[in-house]
């Protein structure tokens, strides 16, 4: 499907934890698990749009989980019912989807955002891993859709005391998607490789154009310089190279 530019009213914008918020937007909205979308929802300042991962669509409500983290998200989180949002998308190359035997989702902090829809088009078994680091937002979301879930926290307040890495084993898999903080990924795509375990990766990259034009958020593979908007998000494991 082609990006298109469009307009999108808000339906919800909520606090879910901290600084994360879930947004809920009305309109025309396409796309599959792993793309994302351009927004504005202001004029010429901040200059540059910002990206977020597609969290869930169902019929035309589209719905972003975000983090606040500077002046354009900043902005997102002040939006009220009833206010518009420019977009453009949707954006990216998203995952594949694997629907034989067993499978695996592992994702870090704000990184669960893409993997809710995901989760939601897989037709197989999920495990899904979600690490935290005070305790865990939006797992409701997706019970209905996993077969197990495990959690772990850096405060050994929920789950597991540690790192999500740590009660991960490939080996049970066909096939494990993940998302989240790259030194997470990074251990995950190791582990994987150790087992010889299929895995695909959605890179976490600044954006400024969304459509590959910039080179803004160019990264090193085995494949030379790619583009995480325009070639991913979504890269096979086997390409990324992390620099630990």
């Amino acid at each position: 499907m082609k990006p298109k530019q469009c307009s999108g009213k808000v339906v919800s914008n909520i606090k879910i934890l901290d600084n994360i918020y879930e947004m809920k937007l009305t309109g025309d909205f396409q796309g599959n698990p792993g793309q994302f979308y351009m927004l504005r929802s202001w004029g010429k300042e901040p200059f540059l749009s910002r990206p977020l991962s597609i969290c869930n669509i169902e019929g035309n409500l589209l719905t972003f989980l975000y983090e606040v983290k500077g002046k354009g998200t900043d902005i997102f989180s002040k939006l009220r019912e009833g206010d518009v949002l420019n977009l453009l998308g949707p954006l990216g190359t998203g995952f594949p989807l694997n629907n034989k035997g067993k499978i695996g989702v592992v994702a870090g902090g704000i990184g669960i955002a893409p993997m809710i829809y995901l989760c939601r088009s897989l037709k197989g078994d999920i495990d899904f891993y979600g690490g935290f680091r005070e305790k865990s937002f939006y797992m409701d979301r997706i019970e209905e859709n996993i077969d197990k879930l495990y959690i772990s926290t850096d405060s050994g307040k929920e789950g597991h005391n540690g790192f999500i890495t740590d009660i991960f084993n490939p080996e049970e898999y066909s096939v494990v998607y993940t998302c989240g903080p790259m030194p997470m990924m990074s251990k995950v795509k190791n582990i994987c490789e150790g087992k010889n375990v299929p895995l695909y990766i959605s890179m976490e990259k600044r954006m400024a154009c969304g459509v590959g034009a910039c080179l803004g958020c160019s990264i090193k593979t085995t494949s030379g310089i790619r583009r995480v908007c325009k070639d991913g998000p979504v890269f096979r494991g086997e390409e990324i190279i992390f620099h630990d």
